[in-house]
């Protein structure tokens, strides 16, 4: 398969059975874009196809509060994170919830004008930041947190899925960086970007999944969350015992920067490319080369093997930031 792919050739859609077919169908329906490659790249291991799905759904679609402020979440991770492709997105999709001047502002890494959309860009920046103090207040009702942080942490995982596995180009030719063209597509989804959507309904997809972290206790986010977390760190077992505590220990100390031109603490790719790949995935995914990929992927390895060891490095930064979570005095907002 051709088009935004890098690394891996993905199934195709029209060969989908069983619940990949039904998260593809789904997510045409909910998200209302066709084939979202951001979730077709994982096909290649299903079994985080699902638990990636539901978290975005339960979080970004079918979450509580307004719609425009979860995509200001998602878009303050995705500056963060330096995912253009994301941030493109999100800016299309402000286009689609009928707010224009916010579209513009996020595709332009601008400041909006309006002060309390600043303040929940800026809270979704800060996300990044393991224990950041910028996280509460909430700029948002604390009735919200569940979706809004459910938001944030789906995109720090998706922005790195992203920027190690697809290219930048949102639309062909990265036409999505013309307005006129941002405007556009928006209105092509504002339909399904303004619907309401019933919470719970991807949950279906999900093996028994435990509910969740008590930041999101008794929400769909819970149990969404729980299991990425559970699909995600199974790449774990592709890595040796030195490989996995190199990873542990860097990723355990790192303080939300991003890593200097320079990293020391970067594996070669020659002698410890599978340690390397894990790291650049949770730190830097941008940063991923066709020779860091080429170094590591050598028999028995497959595209689901590398699908899986970057979604195990985009998840251990995840818990390094919801781990960190100021959770008392995010908890105690009112």
């Amino acid at each position: 398969m051709s088009g935004p792919y890098r690394y891996t050739e993905p199934p195709s859609p029209k060969a989908a059975t069983g619940t990949t077919a039904a998260v593809l169908a789904q997510a045409e329906t909910d998200f209302g874009i066709p084939k979202p490659s951001t979730l077709i790249v994982l096909s290649s291991a299903p079994e985080l196809l699902a638990p990636v799905w539901a978290l975005l759904r339960e979080s970004l679609i079918a979450g509580s509060g307004s719609r425009t402020d979860r995509e200001l979440v998602a878009a303050g991770a995705s500056l963060a994170n330096r995912c253009p492709f994301c941030v493109d997105a999100h800016a299309v999709l402000l286009h689609a919830t009928g707010d224009h001047a916010l579209g513009e502002a996020v595709a332009r890494a601008e400041t909006p004008a309006d002060e309390r959309a600043a303040r929940i860009l800026e809270w979704g920046r800060a996300s990044r930041v393991p224990g950041s103090p910028d996280l509460a207040p909430l700029p948002f009702p604390r009735d919200h947190l569940a979706s809004h942080l459910g938001t944030a942490l789906a995109f720090h995982f998706i922005n790195r899925i992203v920027s190690s596995l697809l290219t930048e180009n949102l639309l062909p030719a990265g036409a999505q960086r013309l307005q006129a063209v941002r405007s556009l597509a928006g209105r092509g989804v504002s339909r399904v970007v303004r619907a309401a959507h019933r919470p719970g309904a991807s949950l279906a997809f999900l093996d028994s999944p435990d509910p969740g972290p008590s930041w999101a206790a008794g929400t769909s986010v819970g149990p969404a969350y729980e299991s990425l977390r559970t699909a995600a760190t199974t790449g774990a077992g592709l890595l040796d015992d030195a490989d996995l505590a190199l990873v542990q220990e860097t990723v355990a100390h790192w303080d939300g920067a991003h890593p200097p031109t320079g990293w020391e603490a970067l594996p070669d790719r020659r002698e410890r490319p599978g340690a390397r790949l894990a790291l650049l995935a949770a730190l830097a995914p941008y940063r991923i080369t066709d020779e860091d990929v080429a170094a590591w992927r050598v028999p028995p390895f497959t595209d689901h093997c590398l699908v899986h060891l970057i979604a195990y490095g985009a998840f251990a930064a995840v818990d390094r930031i919801e781990s960190a979570l100021p959770l008392t005095a995010l908890l105690e907002t009112t």
